[in-house]
């Protein structure tokens, strides 16, 4: 299956599975998705289980909650995260404070999925990688596959979750993998890690890490898009580096990348969110508080740069596997 394809037969396989289970948003509907993530859901399931809302990402957010409050499992979906922030204050004051508010008495079992990253030449307002503002808020869960297997599993964990889940899904995978170089053709999933996907039910746990490639020169951390990135980067570098697909950076399998970090005396932080305060700036921090004195080198990050979302100029902008070939480089050297 492609990305796209494991997350419809996510959203089907527990449609079936649990009669409580809603999903809507912008053009869900009979549309099926602006990426055609829920094709063909409406048609099967019915327009009262899967359908279309009004152009207001709060007011979506704010539906969900109320039925997440009364027992069901809604799948809301925001069509480009970087729409998501109207709904920021349900997701913050709201869904994500319930269940401590009430005592335990409610819970908010919201699912919000929303393509996010570039790649795509989307330009600055369909481009960006919000995942770093939901993780710095207690008591939402943030999770970001690389690949189809690990989306549709760690989606129906999600779903199945009682807590509000951000389940955001990189754009740039949808159809196929990318390493960075975008001037290669495109590959098809069915050449890749990953792509053999069960028709039915799985799941994949929340807050476990994933080890892509074991290694003893460097750690390199990744999630999303830079998971394949990273691949690329590792073997143009010559450097024999372990690659960790962290999956979900709330909750964070810290323990994993303890480990290997220790065992390596080294690490790259790769995400494409621009740098300064990115969530590779926390992952950086416990690594310092966890494994300072194994450390043979600075820790090291390659991100987005500080500035918007360019559209001329994307791939001066997305980390390429140049950048980290450099950044290995130096870090063995150390």
């Amino acid at each position: 299956m492609s990305l796209v394809h494991a997350l419809n037969s996510a959203l089907d396989v527990m449609m079936e599975r649990d009669p409580d289970v809603l999903i809507f948003g912008e053009d869900v509907g009979f549309f099926g998705g602006v990426f055609r993530v829920t094709d063909g859901l409406q048609e099967k399931h019915g327009r009262h289980r899967c359908f279309d809302t009004p152009l207001s990402e709060g007011g979506i957010i704010a539906t969900g909650i109320g039925m997440a409050a009364e027992g069901l499992r809604p799948v809301a979906e925001i069509q480009f995260a970087d729409y998501i922030l109207p709904a920021y204050d349900q997701l913050v004051s709201e869904a994500a404070r319930l269940r401590y508010r009430s005592n335990n008495d409610f819970q908010a079992p919201i699912t919000v999925r929303a393509p996010y990253g570039g790649g795509i030449f989307g330009g600055q307002t369909h481009s960006q990688s919000p995942e770093a503002i939901f993780a710095h808020v207690t008591g939402l869960k943030t999770v970001i596959p690389s690949n189809p297997y690990d989306a549709k599993g760690l989606l129906i964990s999600a779903i199945e979750c009682d807590d509000p889940v951000i389940f955001l899904e990189p754009k740039r995978l949808y159809n196929g993998p990318f390493d960075g170089h975008y001037d290669k053709p495109l590959e098809p999933w069915s050449e890749q890690y990953g792509s053999d996907v069960p028709a039915g039910y799985y799941s994949v746990p929340l807050g476990k890490a994933q080890i892509i490639r074991s290694g003893s020169e460097a750690t390199v951390l990744a999630y999303g898009t830079m998971v394949h990135v990273a691949q690329a980067g590792i073997k143009e570098s010559g450097v024999d580096a372990e690659l960790i697909d962290l999956r979900s950076i709330v909750p964070l399998d810290i323990s994993t990348v303890e480990e290997s970090v220790k065992k390596t005396g080294r690490c790259l932080i790769l995400h494409e969110a621009s740098k300064f305060a990115g969530f590779g700036a926390e992952l950086s921090a416990l690594i310092t508080e966890r494994c300072f004195y194994h450390l043979l080198a600075p820790t090291q990050r390659v991100a987005g740069w500080d500035i918007p979302y360019p559209h001329a100029f994307e791939w001066d902008y997305f980390p390429s596997p140049a950048r980290v070939v450099t950044a290995l480089q130096s870090l063995a050297a150390h």
